[in-house]
């Protein structure tokens, strides 16, 4: 399944292919005023809505590229079906482009393989690249995989028309990936972004393709329709494509094999690990720093309609040396300016189905000054790890430890009182009409708004080990728009319908106890190296 190229290695660094020729723009000055510069530091920010974003973007402009769209370009979807019935029908309509980054695609998951066909077959100039996670999409192997799920489209269209490529982590080589068993070792680093482009829009969402993202498992979903934000991120896949395996038909029991191509930008990260890093970061630092990231202007809206400040984020830790990743640095500006006593009044809600943030941005959220917080995390109910067997069968327990550590902070925190934890419920994981929840995000509510200026969205969970080993991609919101600012609001908002508030007392109680083989496993993990 596994193969080397004929070249052992690659010399030279290739840039990967751009699909359109990059006209790079000049940065695009924001429009939000700064304070006035007489106003001592300790003052706050200007009260009006632009002068309260200011402090934001000046930042955030240092930090990754952006792009400027306006807020009708924005869509907000709501629930699973909505999101796969969106997907299908914007494939269907392709006309150049199609491409996926997920972790995985379900292995059985026939009805979006055979839309994907369909599309191919009634387009002949359409073509399909799709990046999964080389782990989890051969863990089956040589039993029905993701792998040889999509093996097949390219024996049929040809690999001119369809790539299928699959990341592997550098972290996971010699003894330890011969040794780590199959769904543990994915604890050592994955390919996690969610990237879901065809021809000129995106939807960029926490969910992957298979089935249960599509029907009972909560996640969120924006679509962008912009050129230039789509065309970012599609040069962002092609770089990393470019790192990473590629699948081949072959006729063995598991119907593909994993081949390294010889005009691929970095060495095998199973020959050399090292100076694959090195590699990869020659190739990707430029992609995402805002000073040299290749930013279009093909967006045709006016400049003056232009409300909403995009950022594209970044985590590629296990691939830069040094890290050079923006996302952390971004989500941790936007907590240590709400530290600052003019924005008192401001809110936030944060999100992440499995809840282990960071200890940093635990300590960022609890120093905030803003006030009315909430957190909304997966019941154990709806985890999707709810009675899985093996030690991931642990895992519903393990996050309720950290919640529970995360409540008693906020106890001991100035925050007692002003923020809450919220577990997410809706049924019991594995009945009739149980969920799960896989939603992750961020929204930031300024001083005397109803609803927030401010929202990351993306494939992070803001965990240790998205911010020192898995790949992500995020898209931060700052935006002026009343009517995208009203949409994230109602996004927030619903969230928490099935939501409930857990305090101390309720962790306290004998059914919500974690066990001490719970705790051991945490520590093994640890020890080991992974990460949860």
């Amino acid at each position: 399944m596994l193969a080397r190229s004929t070249s052992r290695c690659c010399t030279k660094l290739r840039a990967p292919p751009s699909r359109v020729s990059l006209r790079v723009a000049r940065p695009q000055c924001r429009q939000f005023s700064m304070p006035s510069s007489g106003a001592s530091h300790n003052s706050g920010p200007n009260s009006s809505s632009a002068g309260l974003l200011a402090p934001f973007t000046s930042e955030l402009d240092k930090i990754a590229p952006s792009f400027k769209i306006h807020g009708s370009q924005v869509r907000v979807l709501q629930t699973p079906t909505e999101f796969y019935e969106t997907l299908k029908d914007k494939i269907r309509k392709a006309e150049k482009r199609i491409f996926l980054s997920t972790l995985y695609i379900g292995k059985s998951e026939k009805e979006l393989v055979a839309t994907l066909q369909d599309a191919l077959r009634a387009k002949p100039h359409l073509k399909l690249s799709i990046l999964t996670d080389a782990l989890r999409g051969t863990r089956e192997a040589p039993n029905p995989s993701c792998a040889s799920l999509l093996a097949p489209l390219i024996s049929e269209f040809g690999p001119d028309r369809v790539e299928i490529r699959m990341f592997h982590t550098p972290n996971l080589t010699g003894l330890r990936k011969k040794h780590i068993p199959k769904r543990i070792n994915e604890g050592w680093g994955l390919q996690h972004m969610k990237l879901y482009g065809i021809d000129d829009e995106i939807i960029l969402s926490g969910a992957n393709l298979s089935s249960d993202y599509f029907s009972d498992r909560q996640d969120r979903y924006h679509v962008y329709s912009s050129r230039d934000i789509t065309e970012y991120f599609s040069n962002l896949q092609t770089a990393v494509s470019s790192l990473s395996f590629l699948v081949k038909p072959s006729p063995e029991p598991a119907g593909f094999e994993l081949v390294w191509p010889e005009d691929n930008s970095a060495i095998s990260p199973l020959e050399n690990p090292k100076k694959f890093i090195a590699e990869s970061t020659a190739l990707l630092s430029g992609l995402i720093s805002p000073k040299t990231a290749p930013r279009t202007a093909l967006d045709n809206t006016p400049t003056e309609k232009r409300d909403t400040s995009v950022y594209m984020l970044a985590q590629f830790s296990q691939l830069l040396s040094p890290d050079t990743s923006t996302e952390l640095p971004a989500v941790s500006h936007v907590l240590r300016t709400l530290a600052a006593p003019g924005y008192a009044n401001s809110s936030w809600t944060f999100t992440a189905g499995y809840f282990n943030p960071a200890p940093s941005l635990t300590k960022l959220l609890l120093g905030t000054a803003s006030t009315n917080n909430v957190v909304i995390t997966a019941s154990p109910f709806a985890n999707g790890f709810y009675k899985s067997p093996g030690v991931s069968g642990l895992l519903p327990d393990a996050y309720t430890l950290l919640a529970r550590r995360f409540v008693r902070a906020v106890h001991e925190s100035k925050h007692r009182g002003t923020t809450v934890l919220k577990e997410w419920r809706k049924g019991t994981v594995g009945e009739p009409g149980g969920w799960t929840y896989h939603a992750k995000g961020l929204w930031v509510t300024m001083p005397k708004n109803e609803n927030p200026s401010i929202s990351l969205i993306g494939s992070s969970n803001y965990t240790k080990r998205s911010y020192s080993l898995d790949l992500e991609a995020n898209a931060l919101i700052v935006t002026e728009n009343e009517d995208l600012k009203k949409r994230l609001g109602e996004e927030q908002r619903w969230l928490q319908d099935n939501a409930t508030v857990v305090t101390r007392e309720d962790f306290a109680k004998t059914e919500r106890r974690v066990g001490l083989k719970v705790r051991i496993a945490m520590m093994i993990v640890q020890l080991v190296g992974g990460a949860l």
